[in-house]
């Protein structure tokens, strides 16, 4: 996942003496807020003439075409609209620039269904937008999952309350982009900010429960459909390369994974009509807590010698709650 640094958020030093502090660790991008003021794109020539870093402009305007010249002049890369003061606008081509909708919270991702062709990506904005400092509303967990389904060809980008516990999340879902601010200028080095934000471990206020894919996101088989023909459809519906087996009471019964599968095809070569549902079902899988938070996640599976692409989410009684993939770990970096 791509780290945008949002510049105006540091308080400290020159534009200059920022800009480049973010280029010296590797930052992704350079994140610019425009509230309809001019002034900003004074800001942009000055960058661009000590940093080939990316631009990744936000600009909030219900007239975007009055910097449509400039942003061009620059080669600015990357411009996102706001959807909410647009009132009414319609972006119909005129940058150069891969193209972003900004919605809040509260703004359902449909807005994005009938302009889709017009935009690259959905910026998600996660907190209030103009606020430094706020927390990740968890309902964008859901959204982002929502909208991929929606849009698959289309990235994700967010902005707003990313520390490092969501950042994993995010990366887990496959985030292309986070917009970054208070977390990366206050109380620690920006290349250790960067280091959490990418790889590190984390301090963690969100429950599994919170970001997992939910029963309705996964493959689950009751007592009565387990036929072999079921198992397989299931599968390839939702193309996780799993499917989760449970009784009348939703309890855990099995998974059945990809490898189980093709292990039993191997072991019945010889006579394939042998081939079992029972005998692919692993009945004693690695499950997970839908209450037990994201740092205890991570030691749970560190502590695991085996690769884990995905864990069952239960709950106290072992009905299933959901799941949580970890294929998106390595998309999100694509």
């Amino acid at each position: 996942m791509k780290i945008s640094a949002s510049v105006y958020s540091s308080k400290e030093g020159s534009l200059k003496e920022i800009v480049q502090n973010l280029d010296a660790h590797g930052i992704d991008l350079l994140h610019i807020d425009c509230n309809d003021d001019p002034a900003v794109f004074d800001d942009i020539a000055e960058i661009r003439a000590f940093s080939k870093t990316p631009i990744d402009l936000h600009l909030i305007t219900n007239n975007p075409e009055v910097y449509f010249d400039r942003i061009n002049a620059l080669e600015i890369e990357m411009v996102t609209l706001q959807f909410e003061d647009l009132n009414g606008y319609s972006y119909n081509g005129g940058l150069k620039s891969k193209m972003g909708l900004a919605i809040v919270s509260e703004t359902d991702i449909s807005v994005f269904d009938n302009v889709s062709d017009n935009y690259d990506f959905l910026l998600m904005m996660a907190t209030t937008p103009g606020q430094s400092g706020g927390r990740f509303d968890k309902v964008n967990f859901r959204k982002i999952r929502k909208f991929k389904r929606a849009h698959p060809t289309k990235q994700v980008h967010v902005d707003g309350g990313v520390n490092a516990e969501v950042s994993f999340i995010l990366r887990n879902m496959s985030v292309h982009s986070s917009v970054v601010g208070s977390y990366l200028f206050k109380d620690q080095p920006v290349g250790a900010a960067l280091l959490n934000l990418k790889i590190h471990d984390i301090d963690s206020h969100y429950a599994v429960g919170d970001f997992m894919r939910s029963r309705e996101e996964i493959p689950l088989l009751g007592p009565d459909n387990r036929s072999l023909t079921e198992v397989l459809q299931s599968m390839d519906d939702f193309k996780l390369g799993f499917t989760i087996l449970e009784n009348e009471h939703s309890e855990m019964e099995g998974i059945i994974s990809n490898a189980d599968l093709r292990k039993e095809v191997l072991r019945n070569v010889p006579d394939l009509n042998a081939i079992s549902v029972a005998g692919m079902t692993n009945h004693t899988p690695i499950t997970v807590s839908d209450l037990m938070n994201v740092s205890d996640m991570i030691a749970f599976l560190k502590g695991h010698d085996s690769p884990i692409n995905y864990l069952p989410v239960v709950d106290a009684q072992n009905k299933v709650k959901g799941a949580v993939s970890f294929l998106n770990l390595v998309k999100g970096e694509l």
